[in-house]
C-alpha cells in the first residue's frame, strides 16, 4: 500500500525505508501480533470454559477472534515481508500474501454484520429469534461469513495473470489494481456492509429509547392507579369498621355495597393488561410484548380475626404483579442496550482502524500526482492491524461476562501454580 507508480516498480526497491523507520515499524507490527494471539486466544478460551457465553452472539465474536488470530499468527508476518518487497520475482506466492489480509477483514466485516442482525433480532423481533436463531443456522451464518470473505478477498488471485508480470518486488500498489481495491473492496464489501450496521444498530437504539420510555409511563400510570385504589379501600374499610363496631345492623348493605365496590375494582385491575409496545406505526410492533397475566390470583376482601371485626385488607394489592413484570422487562431491556452499545462500539473501532488505508487507496487511484509520506501510510497500515489487538481489551471493558470469566480463569491459574511452588 504504498505510493508508487507501476513503471517504478521494476529495475530497484521503489521506496526506501529509513534504517530507524524500517526498525520501528517491524517491532511495532511484532507487538501487535503478540497481543492479538494473545487476547483473542483468550476470548475463545473464555467462552470454551463458560457455558453461559456459548450464546449465538458469542459464537459470532469467537469467529471475529479467529480472524484476529489469524492476523497476528499470519497476516502480519506477511505483510512484514511484502512491505519490505519480499518474495522477488514469484508473482502468484505475492498475491497469495497480499490477499490473506483481505481475506481476513472480509470475514470480520461479515461477522460484524452477522452480529448486528442477531442483535436485531433479539431485541426487536424475540418471537422469530429462537426459531432464525437457532445453533445450526447460527452455524451455517458462520460458515458463510467465511466463504464469502474468502471469496471476495481472493479475487485477485482469480485473474493474477492479467497483474503485472514486470514487478519485480512485491509491493501492494505494484501488484493488485488499485480500481479492485477502491471500487470492489472499499465502496462494495466495505461501505455498504458498514452503512447497513449503522442503520441496524441506530432503529435499535431510537425503539429501545422509545420502549423505556412508555415502560416509564406506563409504570407511573400504574402507580397512580395504585395509590388512589388503595385510598379509596382505605376510606370504605374505615367506615366499614365504624358501622360494625357501632352494633348497627342497618348500615350492613352499604358496608357490603363498599366491599362488592371494592372487589370488583381490584377485579378490573387484575384483568387489565399492562403491554408496551415498541413502535407500533412499523414493523417493531411485533417486537416487544409486555403483558401481566390474567391468571395472577386477585386480592380479596377477608376478615380481621384478631379486631373481630368485618375489614378489607389491600396490603398486597398494593403491587401489581404487573409492575414487578414490567420492572424486571425494564432491567432485561437496558442490558440488552448496554450489550448492543458495547457491540456498536466493536464496529465503530473497527471503522476508525480501517477507514485511513482505504482512504488512501483512494487517493492513489483518484489522485495518482498526490503524494502520500511514507510515515503516513506505515501509521495507517499500522492502526488497520490494531484493531485485532483492540478487541479483547474491549470486550474485557465492557462486557462483564467476559471480564469475570477472565479473572476467574486468571485467579484458577494463579492457585494452581501457587499449590505447585
Amino acid at each position: 500500500m504504498m505510493n508508487v507508480t507501476p513503471c517504478s516498480c521494476t529495475a530497484e526497491m521503489p521506496y526506501g525505508f529509513q534504517p530507524r523507520l524500517k526498525g520501528l515499524y517491524i517491532t511495532i507490527e511484532l507487538i501487535i501480533a503478540v497481543l492479538a494471539i494473545t487476547g483473542n486466544f483468550l476470548v475463545c478460551l473464555a467462552v470454551t470454559h463458560n457455558k453461559k457465553l456459548r450464546t449465538v452472539t458469542n459464537y459470532f465474536l469467537v469467529s471475529l477472534a479467529v480472524a484476529d488470530i489469524l492476523v497476528g499468527l499470519v497476516a502480519i508476518p506477511c505483510a512484514v515481508l511484502t512491505d519490505l518487497g519480499q518474495p522477488r520475482h514469484n508473482l502468484p506466492l505475492c498475491l497469495v500474501l497480499l490477499s490473506i489480509l483481505m481475506v481476513l477483514t472480509q470475514s470480520s466485516i461479515l461477522s460484524l454484520l452477522a452480529v448486528a442482525a442477531e442483535r436485531y433480532m433479539a431485541i426487536l423481533l424475540p418471537f422469530q429469534y429462537q426459531r432464525v436463531m437457532s445453533p445450526r443456522n447460527a452455524k451455517l451464518a458462520l460458515l458463510i461469513t467465511w466463504v464469502l470473505g474468502a471469496i471476495s478477498g481472493s479475487v485477485p488471485l482469480m485473474d493474477w495473470q492479467r497483474q503485472p508480470a514486470d514487478a519485480d518486488y512485491c509491493i501492494f500498489t505494484c501488484v493488485v489494481d488499485m480500481n479492485y481495491m477502491v471500487y470492489f473492496n472499499f465502496f462494495c464489501c466495505f461501505m455498504v456492509p458498514l452503512v447497513v450496521m449503522f442503520v441496524i444498530y441506530g432503529h435499535i437504539f431510537l425503539t429501545v429509547r422509545r420502549q423505556l420510555r412508555r415502560i416509564a409511563v406506563t409504570r407511573g400510570t400504574t402507580e397512580d392507579k395504585t395509590a388512589a385504589g388503595s385510598g379509596n379501600t382505605g376510606t370504605g374499610t374505615e367506615d366499614g369498621g365504624s358501622s360494625v363496631e357501632g352494633g348497627s345492623t342497618g348500615i350492613e348493605p352499604d358496608m357490603e355495597t363498599g366491599t362488592e365496590t371494592s372487589r370488583r375494582a381490584m377485579e378490573d385491575k387484575g384483568k387489565c393488561n399492562i403491554a408496551v409496545r415498541a413502535g407500533e406505526e412499523d414493523e417493531s410492533v411485533k417486537a416487544v410484548v409486555v403483558s401481566v397475566s390474567t391468571k395472577d390470583p386477585i386480592p380479596k376482601p377477608g376478615l380481621s380475626s384478631s379486631t373481630g371485626s368485618t375489614s378489607f385488607s389491600p396490603a398486597r394489592a398494593d403491587h401489581s404483579p404487573g409492575e414487578s413484570k414490567v420492572g424486571k422487562f425494564s432491567i432485561h431491556t437496558r442490558k440488552e442496550m448496554r450489550k448492543a452499545t458495547s457491540l456498536f462500539l466493536v464496529l465503530f473501532l473497527f471503522m476508525v482502524c480501517w477507514m485511513p488505508i482505504h482512504l488512501i487507496n483512494c487517493i492513489l487511484l483518484l489522485c495518482p500526482q498526490c503524494e502520500v509520506p511514507m510515515s503516513v501510510t506505515l501509521a495507517a497500515i499500522l492502526l488497520s492491524h490494531t484493531n485485532s489487538a483492540l478487541n479483547p481489551i474491549l470486550y474485557a471493558y465492557r462486557m462483564r461476562s467476559f471480564r469475570h470469566t477472565l479473572i476467574g480463569m486468571w485467579r484458577s491459574l494463579w492457585i494452581i501454580r501457587s499449590k505447585h511452588h
